[in-house]
């Protein structure tokens, strides 16, 4: 089972610290795990996401990056800087076990009759 991981970062609460306007001190993030080798009934990959807040420290913003200026890559690196490295893998190895009860479901739904 090969996962593939894509953030979304494109949601963000900004104000002005320190004089610097549309200062990003929060974002509001998706990571999805997508299984292309196993599809669903509809031929659809598997998937499962995880969603949540990341405040980003904004004490030193000696390399401020105006709010026009900025690119998703920007955004996910602070996110994943902040969230660090063990967060991160815990977070991928939890949709991989979401994805292979997908794939592989120990409890079935039926009904009788």
């Amino acid at each position: 089972m090969a996962i593939n991981y894509t953030w979304n970062v494109s949601t963000v609460d900004v104000k002005e610290i320190d004089s610097n306007a549309d200062t990003v001190f929060n974002v509001h993030w998706r990571l999805t795990g997508t299984d292309d080798a196993n599809n669903d009934a509809d031929g659809n990959p598997q998937a499962a996401s995880v969603y949540g807040t990341q405040s980003l420290d904004t004490s030193d913003l000696s390399d401020f990056t105006a709010f026009a200026d900025l690119t998703v890559s920007d955004v996910q690196g602070w996110v994943e800087a902040a969230m660090g490295e063990d967060k991160i893998t815990e977070m991928k190895a939890g949709l991989d076990a979401q994805i292979d009860e997908l794939v592989n479901p120990v409890v079935q739904t039926k009904q009788v009759g």
